[in-house]
């Protein structure tokens, strides 16, 4: 067997198309844009090479590709609450071979090791964790969202075989939009909706306001979130360019902010799930797929949509924020405006015990579960799963 590194226009193709070849008999599976793959290897498009650095490679025999994998380490979280500092490695895909896993694993040990690491995550992202982030353990029957992994059930056995635990899980809720939501959680709701003294009101996004509610959503997101391990604070230049890449799929009326005294203190940001669009395309945004892009959104092939964040202020969690502001986008898709029926909530963490307990009111149940394995490359240090925040 033959461990190569990406780097030529060769190695590169194959490092794309081996997942194309891998998956062409699971219909379940939906093909990622090449160039969302890509993107995340190009320092001109993928901000975490200020912080970093990673390296890829495909594994062949007999001159066919057999097995993919990167690693990285990303500077800002190698030592962020670890004990030791850790480094990851994503992107991987592999035949049904413990043997072929094994070397895919130690070459991006060895590289990992060589970079001061003592220990490693996978499968993550390089760069943020929303995207490319976990190794789906249930649920293979259910598409997988955009910028969500999708693997063979084979995968669990092949990490936790090479030493892997479970360092967290990542939980998906689903629910049908239309289906009645908890009675307490409706209950909380109303009571701050009626209350006109509260001085909380909420709103859903308006695209000519645009520059307004991204700055809303970064100062919400850097107080809900950035306090969570492996998050990091927003820059207002990164907040925009997470809404410049939503704004071609936002639809408004599934966005919404809570306000408390005009000041942001929540958000529920929801976006149609464009997988159910993308998967037409056969991972390709040229002429062609523009085309089909266009035509299956005129369709409203789209009819699910995709719980992208949910955060709400600290000072304001526990008082009903969350409840009424389901309740005033419930308000809006369950009648004024039915174009979904299914609803999906990813990355749930199981550190994140208050979120889980708010989803849970919301009445969805998890469907897809990932996780990230973490390893220690000394075994004979105690293992430790990421603690409850």
């Amino acid at each position: 067997m033959n461990v190569v590194e990406v780097k030529d226009k060769y190695s590169i193709k194959e490092f794309i198309q081996f997942p194309v070849r891998l998956y062409k008999n699971e219909k379940t599976w939906i093909r990622p844009l090449d160039k969302d793959i890509e993107n995340v290897f190009d320092p001109k498009k993928n901000k975490t090479f200020r912080n970093g650095k990673c390296i890829r490679w495909i594994l062949q025999r007999d001159g066919k590709t057999i097995g993919r994998i990167a690693a990285f380490v990303n500077e800002k979280t190698v030592h962020k609450d670890n004990d030791q500092p850790t480094g990851g490695l994503g992107f991987f895909e592999c035949i049904n071979d413990q043997g072929v896993a094994n070397l895919l694993f130690d070459t991006g040990k060895k590289w990992l090791k060589e970079q001061g690491m003592e220990a490693m995550d996978g499968p993550i992202n390089f760069g943020e964790r929303d995207k490319w982030w976990g190794c789906l353990i249930d649920g293979f029957h259910i598409e997988p969202n955009y910028n969500c992994n999708y693997n063979f059930p084979y995968y669990v056995q092949l990490f936790e075989n090479y030493g892997f635990q479970i360092y967290f899980k990542q939980l998906t809720f689903g629910r049908k939009v239309r289906d009645p939501f908890s009675k307490r959680l409706m209950e909380k709701g109303e009571r701050i909706m009626a209350d006109k003294e509260s001085g909380y009101h909420f709103e859903h996004l308006r695209l000519k306001n645009l520059a307004k509610y991204t700055e809303d959503f970064r100062v919400v997101y850097n107080k809900a979130w950035a306090r969570h391990k492996g998050v990091s604070k927003m820059t207002s230049l990164q907040a925009k360019a997470i809404m410049k890449q939503m704004k071609p799929i936002i639809d408004e009326k599934i966005i919404w902010f809570g306000y408390h005294n005009n000041e942001p203190v929540a958000f529920y940001i929801n976006l149609p799930e464009v997988n159910q669009i993308f998967k037409y395309v056969n991972g390709k945004l040229d002429w062609i797929g523009k085309l089909k892009f266009v035509y299956h959104k005129w369709r409203k092939s789209c009819n699910k949509m995709l719980g992208l964040v949910f955060g709400i202020a600290p000072e304001h969690q526990g008082k009903g924020v969350e409840g009424a502001l389901v309740l005033a986008t419930a308000q809006m898709v369950q009648k004024d405006y039915q174009r979904y029926d299914d609803l999906e909530m990813n990355w749930i963490g199981d550190f994140n015990p208050k979120m889980i307990r708010v989803v849970e009111q919301v009445g969805g149940d998890v469907v897809k579960t990932h996780v990230t394995y973490r390893k220690l490359f000394d075994e004979t240090k105690p293992f430790k799963r990421c603690p409850i925040q």
